[in-house]
């Protein structure tokens, strides 16, 4: 049976397509301060910005690859470049044999401590500046309904394993 697709009308058009402008050009933006500034990837600052939020600065791998958005292997990858520079470091789990912790180390606090001025000066040019505050409200409600929705839609996938964290 087939069904006639919900196309977007001018306004959801136009809505849709700023998103996708603005988030590429952002993170293109955030990419290039970083690897200027401190010669790493936003993604990398984000991994370090999560272990450094977590309780003593360690997460288990699992759970950082989800907050991070990843599969597994990735997160593996970025943790042991990271390593290499002394940034992060592993253990094993005490309380599960099998899993790992990723933890943040001393030179990786300093250099986020070093670093995080300068992003987050990035961050409010690129973004909180050129809004009001009652944009800056809805701004956040938009981005906790999208996700919201996303994290509900995400519990009931038939099959976990397509969701890139919970991939090896």
């Amino acid at each position: 049976m087939s069904t006639t697709p919900r196309w977007l009308n001018a306004e959801e058009r136009r809505a849709w397509l700023a998103y996708v402008d603005f988030s590429t050009l952002l993170a293109d933006h955030l990419n290039r301060q970083l690897r200027r500034d401190a010669g790493m990837t936003h993604s990398d600052y984000s991994l370090l910005a999560y272990l450094s939020m977590a309780p003593d600065g360690v997460l288990g791998m699992s759970e950082l690859a989800q907050r991070l958005k990843i599969t597994r292997s990735r997160l593996t990858h970025a943790v042991n470049r990271l390593r290499e520079v002394g940034l992060v470091d592993r253990r094993e789990d005490p309380a599960d044999g099998r899993g790992q912790l990723a933890f943040l180390t001393e030179e990786g606090r300093a250099l986020l401590v070093e670093v995080a001025p300068g992003h987050v000066e990035a961050v409010r040019r690129a973004v909180f500046d050129v809004l009001t505050p009652e944009q800056v409200r809805q701004f956040a409600e938009i981005g906790e309904a999208i996700s919201d929705a996303l994290h509900r839609a995400e519990s009931t996938e038939a099959d976990p394993a397509v969701l890139p964290w919970r991939r090896r």
